[in-house]
């Protein structure tokens, strides 16, 4: 008895299914809307996911799921599809992001369908059926919008949206679009100076598991050859380090990490994936450059250059180069590229907002347009926004849907009215992205096989015939805002020029060995993370300004003497550092009426590692009692290095004085003399006289 009235009810169901479906009643409309947010649909596969035959034979598959809590009977799981191509790339995205039930394709394949006789809540079941081109109305190359949808008892209670490509052979054939992939490796700094000190531990997860950098390996090992990869030499450096032991700081201490075999692990695998794929090392630690042009801070951008080129062929690859520049957020304005170009940077990869058409266009504009700079000529590559977000979507986006939209976008392109000569598009997803491995893979193998597309790296498309005219480079108020501010890189600027000072006064002249420290502090990561760039930079500011103190003058506290009105005062400078350096001292009396100095150093003074140097500065007092000079360490162009120092010059004038004594007392002594050899003189002459008269009285 139950089962004859189970299935009376099923029949009866099935029999009123067309009338429900024609007339839904409103009890059945709010049952619908409640059911739409608790019953899912999806896609899983669409085998060929190009049809090019109109008797070719397309079979779609995918799962539902019933959460509404009751079980369901009798779910249509159907084709919905119109016969229409979309007419441009705008209609397909209004298409994919109006979810009106209204603007569903219009026909119902009566064919294309299948049922789910019973669906318990909690269960999912799995659905299939078939359609081909001629099925579908489909007569021309083009892109046509199709759906899935789910209608217990014919009450249409949610849809899943996609794209179908139909790709028959046409005469002449589309054109073969070249697309350059850029991949960015960038990440944030995490250390302050070079030392194997962390300020946190997110590298070593980043490398564990399905970790960012783990993807990005994952990813590199199946990539095609043509991808470019764009690589922050800060974080292979870090990288590096970590391989040799670290310490992580904690709230309180320090704690020591052991050797990781992830990082070593990591660059070995990357070396070997990239050994045949073009790489760009962005400027060391990812500077923000265009607020480097704008806070007056010109050098750190060559100098970033320089060193990532440096260690990203060291670590990385040996071909990687540096005249192609990727800038924070893909924006740049006309300061920043005469910064890059002075630099030796002749491309530029742009966000499409940076660099709009000159007038507005219905078809997708050539990727590479000419940029004049101080320097010359710059080419910039503008990414292709929708096809860059692709490689990238929210963590619900299904593998599949993004692949079928890529292929769509791209056929779109290629079918775009007007279009005589091949054009040129970039990808370039945000610069530090957290991709998804399957997705990002699925894409690549798609553009590898699709007859409309050729991969290319990025350097090779250059401006050419097909560019449409830019607008010039538009640099918001907007854009302005998210640069490091003023005030942020004022205590960068000072570390930078104290740091520099240290390597001036080098007995061997090298580079500063803060520069990798101090670009750290210019990361265009601390735009949205201020905090933690202070935290950096008031590190590695105590560290350089210890740097400095390492050499200083001895004694600063103890006067000096001057024995006499005039003579040599001895200054001494302590080097502790373990390298070799030179300077000049320069001294200067505070008080030029009691003391004048007269000191012209022609040499720089060397001082050994660990030793001591001292010069003999003449100075000549008018009054004995104490006087001041100030002295000051400089480099050999002249510049201050530390802060000066106050001595006390105490003259005692005992050099005139003792002059004085010393005649007063030749005097006295010759003036004895003199009496004496005088008194002797006459006690001679009276003997005489008195001999004479005794002679004559005999």
């Amino acid at each position: 008895m139950i089962r004859k009235a189970t299935l009376l009810a099923a029949l009866s169901v099935a029999l009123l299914a067309p009338v429900v479906a024609a007339a839904p009643s409103t009890a059945a409309t709010k049952a619908s809307t409640a059911a739409r947010q608790t019953l899912s649909v999806a896609i899983t596969s669409i085998t060929p996911e190009v049809p090019k035959n109109l008797t070719d034979v397309i079979k779609f598959t995918g799962t539902l799921r019933n959460d509404t809590g009751s079980p369901l009977y009798n779910v249509f799981v159907r084709l919905r599809y119109d016969a229409q191509p979309f007419t441009d790339r705008a209609t397909m995205a209004a298409y994919q992001a109006d979810q009106n039930p209204a603007t569903l394709p219009r026909s119902v394949s009566s064919n294309s369908s299948t049922v789910i006789a019973s669906l318990a809540p909690g269960a999912s079941a799995r659905w299939e059926f078939t359609a081909t081109p001629v099925q579908l109305g489909y007569r021309s190359f083009g892109v046509y919008p199709v759906a899935v949808d789910v209608a217990p008892n014919g009450v249409s209670m949610q849809t899943q949206r996609t794209y179908l490509t139909y790709a028959p052979a046409t005469v002449p054939k589309p054109p073969r679009n070249k697309l350059a992939v850029a991949l960015p490796v960038i990440d944030q700094p995490h250390r302050a100076t070079d030392d194997a000190v962390f300020v946190d531990d997110k590298l070593s997860q980043s490398l564990a598991g399905k970790g960012r950098l783990a993807d990005l390996a994952t990813i590199a090992q199946s990539a095609p050859s043509s991808v470019t990869w764009v690589v922050d030499p800060a974080l292979l450096d870090d990288l590096n380090t970590m391989t040799k032991g670290y310490k992580v700081k904690t709230k309180d201490a320090e704690e020591a990490r052991p050797a990781s075999t992830a990082a070593s692990q990591w660059l070995t695998t990357m070396r070997t994936a990239l050994a045949s794929s073009p790489v760009v090392a962005v400027p060391y630690a990812d500077p923000d450059v265009a607020a480097l042009a704008h806070q007056g801070l010109d050098t750190q951008t060559g100098r970033a250059i320089e060193l990532g080129g440096q260690t990203a062929k060291t670590l990385l690859s040996r071909n990687a180069k540096t005249n192609v520049n990727w800038p924070a957020a893909g924006v740049i304005d006309a300061d920043a590229l005469d910064l890059l170009s002075v630099s030796k940077v002749d491309t530029v990869l742009l966000n499409s907002t940076n660099l709009p058409p000159q007038q507005p266009v219905t078809t997708t504009p050539d990727a590479a347009a000419r940029l004049d700079s101080v320097t010359g000529p710059v080419t910039a590559l503008v990414a292709d926004a929708e096809l860059s977000r692709l490689f990238e979507p929210s963590s619900s986006t299904s593998v599949l849907l993004s692949t079928q939209r890529f292929i769509a976008e791209t056929a779109m392109i290629a079918a775009e009215p007007g279009q005589t000569r091949p054009r040129s598009l970039v990808v370039a997803p945000s610069r530090r992205w957290d991709p998804n491995p399957a997705l990002v893979t699925a894409l690549l193998k798609a553009a590898d096989r699709l007859p409309w597309l050729q991969l290319t790296t990025l350097e090779s498309i250059k401006p050419s015939k097909a560019s449409v005219p830019r607008a010039g480079l538009a640099y918001t108020e907007q854009n302005r805002g998210e640069e490091l501010t003023r005030k942020y890189l004022a205590p960068v600027k000072d570390a930078w020029s104290k740091a520099q000072l240290t390597a001036l006064i080098k007995e061997v002249k090298t580079k500063s060995a803060f520069d990798a420290a101090v670009l750290r502090l210019t990361s265009s990561a601390w735009r949205n993370s201020t905090r933690a760039g202070r935290a950096l930079t008031k590190t590695v500011s105590s560290a350089v300004n210890a740097r400095t103190a390492a050499i200083q003058i001895t004694g600063p506290d103890r006067p000096r003497t001057l024995a006499g009105s005039n003579g040599v005062v001895p200054i001494s400078v302590k080097n502790s550092l373990s390298t070799s350096v030179e300077l000049y001292i320069d001294v200067k009396s505070n008080n030029p009426d009691l003391l004048q100095v007269d000191f012209v150093q022609e040499k720089p003074l060397p001082i050994g590692g660990g030793q001591s140097g001292t010069v003999q500065v003449p100075m000549n007092a008018s009054i004995s009692g104490d006087a001041t000079v100030t002295v000051q360490l400089q480099t050999a162009d002249g510049q201050p290095y530390g802060e000066p120092q106050r001595l006390t010059i105490r003259t005692t004038g005992y050099t005139g004085i003792a002059l004085v004594i010393v005649g007063a007392a030749l005097t006295v002594m010759l003036a004895a003399v003199v009496t004496r050899l005088l008194r002797r003189r006459s006690e001679r002459k009276v003997a005489r006289a008195a001999r004479n008269r005794e002679s004559e009285t005999v």
